[in-house]
């Protein structure tokens, strides 16, 4: 499915190309049906071979067509009818003599020969021709007298300047027809067209009484050649128009010849037609009616000629152009980076199967429309995806537009940044910023079949936000800026989604806030927690998605996915009695697989708690805080991380190592509070010792009262008597605590 975008084309030399943009193939356009250029260039290449095919014809333009997939022929349809017209081209070469020059083309050598050239270069040619015809009957293949024809195109090349006559003839094909005629005899052939042409127009003038004043006309021109020649066509031209003989046309020029030479002769006509009517084609084209096609050998070889040597080459070249102007718009755009591109290590999980798609699916159903008997006309909402990084929103939103054919068209959000408040790029504070906006705008300008996924929004300003709010209701509409021209973009009725996605925390560690009246519009989840009673699957998803992380769970994953289930129900229930595997697996393969899941639950439900104290503590006010803020995270990609590490022989030790020695290096990264989130993480996971569960309450302790300190007015007097009351009491506990641990010791020695 494609998009509603449109660029106009300025490319002077691309506009000059508009007669080929309706054509899409070749070998095929309003005047020249594919079939016909198959059966020319089969006849052009081939002809010998053609006339001695002996009943493989059919078999031969099969193959022929079969290895010409540029030409787009379809196999028992254009192939069948080359074949008839071939036939019939056969047939017609082989009854029309030299008649398959052209009646100008016959003509000019005629006229030339008889009425203009100069007595000593007729003679000197006419005996070299001799000549040459006497050797060429006995060594036919020689090509010593190539030097002839080319004296004879410069002749007839010269006649034409100095004469102004035929001039669109080719020269080339003149001089041959004129050798070939005068090597076998001194006389030219007449065609039967043109014979009768002549006559019914001698028949016309004489009944109409028009023949005196024909002559007199002729006459008066009798010392001005090229004239004489000239009104004589113009006769004729009358007469076929009076007659509306237009098939007849191009055999006007061979009976005013004729008629201009005075030596017509009966004996000279090749009674051989150049046209036939062939039936049965079984393809579609304006030249066929009821699969009746006329052949005339002529208007085919012309016209075919002139496609095959100047609309072909226009048209390749047309067409080289489109693709580099295609290419440098496609490479303009980055029209690349708009394709969902599934990750290989993707896992449509159960999580993803029986929860994520039926909810997401209800939501896209209201922005693109459904697909039943009562598909929705009113197309409006908005879907939010509110989680931590690492738990696949991005992959799983690519993922669905991949499935729904729809452009992915992501938005990113700290490129973006908190300056931002307009969606026009001349108003953005530098080159990043200014490119996501382009992309932005593109993705309106396209309209259709596009998913719109703006990425970690709480990097983006309220106010930027609020832009889309009227995108997102019934009015579907919103203000954009494409290529500096301010536009009103209406995608009602259009396959066009809006996604976003956020991180409860900014990167300050405050709460993002998304605009009141474009939540309201949104369809909001957190898929960073469990959703509804989804916490078997949602568990069970953190061993899913980490099994492509494992070089040997891998080779399980690849083997069966439905044995993975099987085995975690072995684990769960202690024995595999009255379990079935899907896939054939070794004892110590199984063994293997056993243990590394074992180790993979244990890391998931560290993970677990992670996750669950992470998404406490992101929404808990600050002010009902008494410690300070969990921002460890466990995600799909802190399980990956530890899954790829984890080994069959690894011990518990070895596994609590691995787990903390991840974490601690997650702990590094925070802007604040390395240490008070690590000693968290290992309350968590109550594996704290003495000398940490007493630096852990000391934190606690100096946040409450750095908490108290923060809320006081150093302005305000009572503020300062609380402080000193707080200082105080903070006394007496340490005088306490001194006193304990005297009592203690005393009460150790006695």
């Amino acid at each position: 499915m494609g998009s509603d975008f449109f660029q106009e084309i300025t490319d002077p030399h691309f506009l000059k190309t508009k007669a080929y943009w309706e054509q899409e193939n070749i070998a095929e356009n309003e005047t020249i049906y594919r079939a016909e250029y198959l059966a020319y260039q089969l006849f052009k290449n081939h002809k010998t071979t053609l006339l001695h095919a002996n009943g493989q014809l059919e078999n031969f333009v099969q193959e022929q067509a079969a290895m010409r997939y540029e030409e787009a022929y379809t196999r028992g349809v254009h192939d069948k009818d080359a074949v008839k017209i071939l036939k019939g081209l056969l047939e017609l070469s082989e009854q029309i003599d030299l008649l398959y020059f052209l009646p100008a083309e016959r003509m000019a050598a005629n006229i030339f020969w008889k009425m203009f050239l100069k007595d000593d270069v007729k003679m000197l040619l006419q005996k070299q021709i001799k000549s040459a015809a006497a050797i060429l009957q006995v060594f036919p293949d020689t090509r010593d007298f190539d030097f002839l024809l080319e004296e004879l195109t410069a002749e007839i090349t010269g006649l034409i300047e100095e004469t102004t006559l035929f001039q669109k003839v080719d020269c080339t094909k003149v001089a041959l027809y004129l050798f070939r005629e005068l090597s076998r005899a001194d006389h030219f052939i007449i065609s039967t067209e043109a014979a009768i042409l002549l006559e019914d127009f001698q028949k016309y003038i004489k009944k109409s009484s028009y023949a005196k004043a024909y002559q007199n006309s002729v006459d008066g021109l009798k010392e001005n050649k090229v004239e004489q020649f000239q009104l004589i066509q113009k006769w004729i031209a009358a007469f076929l128009e009076k007659t509306n003989s237009t098939e007849n046309t191009s055999y006007g020029i061979e009976a005013a010849g004729l008629l201009f030479l005075e030596d017509y002769d009966e004996k000279w006509i090749v009674a051989g037609k150049s046209s036939i009517e062939i039936e049965g084609l079984m393809g579609t084209h304006n030249l066929l009616e009821d699969g009746i096609y006329k052949l005339d050998y002529h208007n085919f070889t012309t016209k075919l000629l002139h496609h095959a040597e100047k609309e072909v080459p226009q048209f390749k070249a047309y067409m080289a152009m489109k693709k580099q102007l295609a290419s440098a718009c496609k490479k303009q755009l980055r029209l690349d980076e708009f394709k969902p591109r599934v990750l290989s290590s993707f896992v449509r999980n159960k999580l993803i199967e029986q929860v994520y798609l039926p909810i997401i699916g209800d939501n896209l159903s209201k922005q693109l429309g459904t697909a039943d008997a009562d598909a929705r006309t009113d197309r409006m909402g908005m879907l939010l995806l509110i989680s931590p990084p690492g738990y696949g929103k991005t992959t799983l939103m690519e993922y669905i537009a991949n499935r729904l054919g729809l452009i992915f068209m992501k938005i990113n959000g700290p490129a973006i940044g908190h300056k931002v408040t307009s969606l026009d790029p001349a108003d953005a504070p530098d080159a990043a910023a200014r490119q996501e906006l382009e992309k932005l705008n593109l993705s309106f300008e396209m309209g259709n079949n596009v998913m719109l996924y703006v990425d970690d929004i709480q990097h983006c300003n309220p106010e930027f936000l609020q832009k889309f709010i009227s995108l997102c209701d019934g009015q579907r509409k919103i203000e954009g800026i494409y290529n500096g021209e301010s536009k009103t973009y209406d995608l009602r009725g259009k396959r066009f989604a809006v996604i976003m996605a956020g991180n409860p925390y900014t990167e300050s560690g405050e709460k993002f806030r998304i605009p009141d009246m474009l939540a309201n519009r949104a369809d909001i989840y957190n898929i960073g927690d469990i959703i509804g009673d989804a916490t078997a699957v949602f568990r069970l998803s953190y061993i899913e998605n980490a099994l492509t992380s494992n070089p040997v769970l891998r080779k399980l994953a690849t083997k069966s996915h439905k044995d993975v289930y099987t085995l975690l129900q072995m684990i769960e229930n202690g024995t595999k009695e009255g379990l079935d595997f899907e896939a054939n697996h070794a004892p110590e393969e199984i063994n293997e697989y056993v243990q590394l899941l074992k180790k993979m639950l244990t890391i998931r439900d560290a993970v677990l708690k992670v996750n669950q104290e992470y998404i406490r503590s992101a929404a808990m006010e600050d002010a009902y805080r008494n410690e300070p803020a969990f921002r460890l995270q466990g995600s799909y990609r802190d399980m990956n991380k530890m899954a790829a590490k984890i080994v069959p022989v690894m011990n518990d030790a070895e596994l609590q190592t691995l787990i903390l020695s991840h974490y601690e290096g997650e702990a590094q990264t925070l802007t604040s509070g390395a240490e008070a989130n690590f000693l968290k993480l290992k309350s968590l996971l109550d594996i704290l010792d003495d000398e940490e569960a007493n630096r852990w309450e000391e934190i606690r302790k100096v946040f409450n009262k750095n908490k108290v300190f923060h809320n006081l007015d150093v302005n305000n007097p009572m503020s300062q008597v609380l402080a000193q009351m707080v200082a105080f009491t903070d006394g007496i506990d340490g005088i306490k605590e001194v006193l304990a641990e005297a009592i203690k010791s005393k009460n150790l020695i006695e």
